[in-house]
């Protein structure tokens, strides 16, 4: 019942384009700025975004947003990020998660690495269809997106313009994902499934197109990052 009650708080419209800024931001995010960009009094916005908080869809804390510290700093203000918890509804109740992660558990004690990759490379290939290669970050985000994975770019990141050759990327762009699908069962067994989700947005995005999936594990994000392919020319 909690997973419902979490659902329907979404139901008013206000709420639901609060809680989708604050979830698209990927950092804390305060009364002002959430109520300015949904064009709402802050008020109102306080209102939701607590109500958000109740149902479990928002953490909330406070921070000062100024920056500074001691007298004359202000008071801390209320912030908002997006909740960690996963809420889903099935009516009847269904458990693939559980599922899931007894298949997961198997596959791996049986060391069916390579077969899982394979088969998750297959079905990204299917998902694709007779669609060419994603031919830019662009669209390979569009893609991402519609899978649910919140790409969002970062730019002149010096770490993500090194090729696997030590060599600087073209611009340094790179995708990376808030959202990973597959988070609670890469919990518990991270290689098997990050190196599935990889295989399998190989076979979405085209292994041979110009952009490229490449495993970039990053806390509280998606373990893959996808960029350029001309970023690996030498």
């Amino acid at each position: 019942m909690e997973d419902i009650e979490a659902i329907a708080a979404l139901q008013d419209p206000v709420r639901r384009r609060l809680y989708e800024y604050v979830a698209a931001q990927g950092r804390e995010v305060g009364r002002n700025e959430a109520a300015e960009a949904v064009g709402v009094a802050r008020t109102l916005a306080a209102h939701h975004l607590d109500r958000l908080t109740e149902a479990g869809l928002l953490d909330s804390g406070s921070r000062r947003l100024t920056g500074r510290s001691g007298p004359g700093a202000g008071r801390p203000a209320k912030v908002y990020t997006r909740a960690r918890a996963e809420r889903s509804v099935s009516l009847p109740a269904r458990d693939y998660r559980t599922a899931a992660e007894l298949l997961a558990e198997a596959a791996e004690e049986a060391g069916l690495d390579a077969g899982l990759r394979t088969a998750a490379r297959r079905r990204g290939e299917a998902l694709r269809g007779p669609a060419a290669p994603c031919g830019d970050l662009e669209e390979a985000m569009e893609v991402l997106a519609a899978r649910g994975y919140e790409p969002h770019v970062e730019e002149g990141k010096e770490e993500d313009a090194q090729s696997p050759g030590g060599e600087a990327g073209a611009d340094g762009r790179v995708v990376r994902m808030r959202n990973c699908p597959f988070h609670a069962v890469a919990e518990r067994f991270p290689p098997l499934v990050c190196g599935m989700n990889l295989a399998l947005l190989e076979g979405l995005l085209g292994a041979d197109g110009p952009v490229r999936a490449r495993m970039d594990a990053r806390p509280g994000e998606c373990c893959v990052v996808v960029e350029s392919s001309k970023n690996n020319e030498r």
